[in-house]
């Protein structure tokens, strides 16, 4: 991802001293506010919404965890209402979910925050975040927000199921995983064009590792072994099971035939040497390095990584959406947006909701795909050619037949640490498919019960 900064946009000096950088110093910052005592749910229903902004002074602040495009998005609204002044507190991703917990169930919050599944389990329950409905309705946000990316930032009063219920956060760039791809190294291969099914993607794996190329980079260490189940997840997968599953509906479970197909396959290529032997002492940046100087004819990752292997690469990089077995198979393809929720304390819950607004627009858009995102304004192309294009044109397709789904992770706070080890498990061969998949299923019933 792109270096963290802390960062104050231009306007009258902030209400705070100065934005927190390191999680440490955040938790013991917030640590010493006073938090607000549980007890009844706060009132978090907009009451007497407006669309018009006021004139007079206005002093926000935003807390968040990456980067891009926030500090841009934030100038763009600044420039365009010079009375407000909004100031940017970032936390790094390791410290988010307790920092902005605490930040946001204290008598002082921050009146914008960086949404996240594992934090909105307790904040939502307690009210600490408004119900955007109400604004919704007033700036017709199903019209102007693709409904994919909507849909995941429902939740109901209790934070149990999402996906439905009422929409507690607003998008701000989204972002989805895909396969980025060697030009040079697959027509070396004689793989003259990317592949339509997943049955075409083997036959090139196979051409490649024929011609001595190593087929995928892949960051075990990291994610980059999850994205690659995900990506297959994707290609094997029953949408509207995936999706209950997901989403914390009743009875569901990822212990499908079609997730087993998926997780068989991703064992099989590493039976293949499709996966380097390496990929589990290997993190994510490096993977990426590796895959932009010419070690890798593939990559799985997210469309953040496309402004840096563009400017590496150039017209030599590629971008497609892992294929399905069928052609004309429900597309679907996993993804999640930089999304902000604002506080039910804020003073100001117009002129933030107005900035949530903001985040539609064709202005925020060019911001969006110009730090390497997918803009939620989708008539907005990127440039013509190129990668980001390519990128660009499969997300709108996919977005169109509402076929973005949430990552895995996104099921409970603690889904990750069962994914990255379980997905490391299955590259080193140490985990079979059938207990990969129990495990995970494990840790979604013990947040969401069977």
């Amino acid at each position: 991802m792109s270096p963290r900064s802390e960062t104050t946009a231009p306007g009258p000096p902030p209400r705070r001293a100065g934005p927190v950088a390191a999680g440490a110093a955040s938790v013991l910052l917030l640590t010493s506010c006073a938090v607000l005592t549980a007890g009844d749910r706060l009132d978090n229903v907009p009451h007497d919404v407006s669309t018009d902004i006021t004139d007079e002074p206005v002093e926000l602040v935003v807390a968040y965890t990456d980067d891009p495009p926030v500090t841009e998005l934030v100038e763009g609204f600044t420039e365009l209402h010079p009375n407000v002044s909004i100031e940017l507190q970032q936390t790094p991703f390791s410290d988010y979910i307790k920092t902005v917990t605490l930040a946001m169930s204290s008598e002082d919050p921050p009146d914008l925050a960086q949404y996240n599944p594992g934090a909105m389990r307790s904040l939502i329950p307690g009210g600490y975040v408004l119900d955007l409905d109400p604004y919704s309705e007033a700036y017709d946000w199903e019209g102007s927000f693709p409904a994919a990316s909507l849909e995941p930032l429902r939740a109901d009063e209790d934070a149990a199921r999402f996906g439905e219920g009422s929409l507690y956060a607003a998008p701000g760039a989204l972002s989805v995983i895909g396969v980025f791809y060697n030009r040079e190294l697959l027509a070396k291969a004689g793989v003259e064009e990317p592949p339509a099914t997943l049955e075409e993607f083997e036959e090139a794996l196979e051409r490649v590792a024929a011609a001595d190329i190593v087929p995928f980079d892949v960051g075990g260490l990291g994610v980059g072994g999850i994205h690659l189940w995900n990506a297959l997840l994707n290609a094997h997968g029953d949408g509207g099971a995936y999706r209950d599953w997901v989403h914390g509906v009743p009875d569901s479970t990822i212990e499908t035939p079609s997730a087993l197909e998926a997780t068989r396959t991703f064992t099989r290529w590493v039976e293949a040497g499709y996966v380097p032997a390496s990929a589990n002492a290997t993190s994510d940046d490096d993977a990426r390095a590796d895959f932009a100087t010419g070690s890798g004819a593939f990559l799985v990752t997210g469309n953040w990584a496309a402004f840096e292997l563009d400017e590496a690469m150039g017209e030599n990089v590629g971008f497609f959406p892992m294929p399905g077995v069928d052609a004309d198979q429900e597309p679907l393809i996993s993804g999640s947006s930089v999304s902000f929720v604002v506080s039910s304390q804020t003073e100001h819950p117009d002129v933030a909701a107005a900035f949530l607004d903001h985040l539609s627009s064709p202005e925020s858009a060019r911001i969006q795909l110009g730090a390497g995102f997918m803009p939620v304004d989708t008539d907005v192309t990127a440039q013509e050619g190129g990668v980001l294009e390519e990128i660009n044109t499969a997300y709108t397709r996919v977005a169109e037949e509402e076929g973005i789904v949430p990552f895995p992770d996104f099921v409970t706070p603690g889904m990750i640490d069962r994914l990255t080890p379980g997905a490391q498990g299955l590259t080193s061969g140490t985990l079979d498919e059938e207990a990969f998949l129990a495990e995970i299923q494990t840790e979604w019933d013990r947040v969401h019960g069977r």
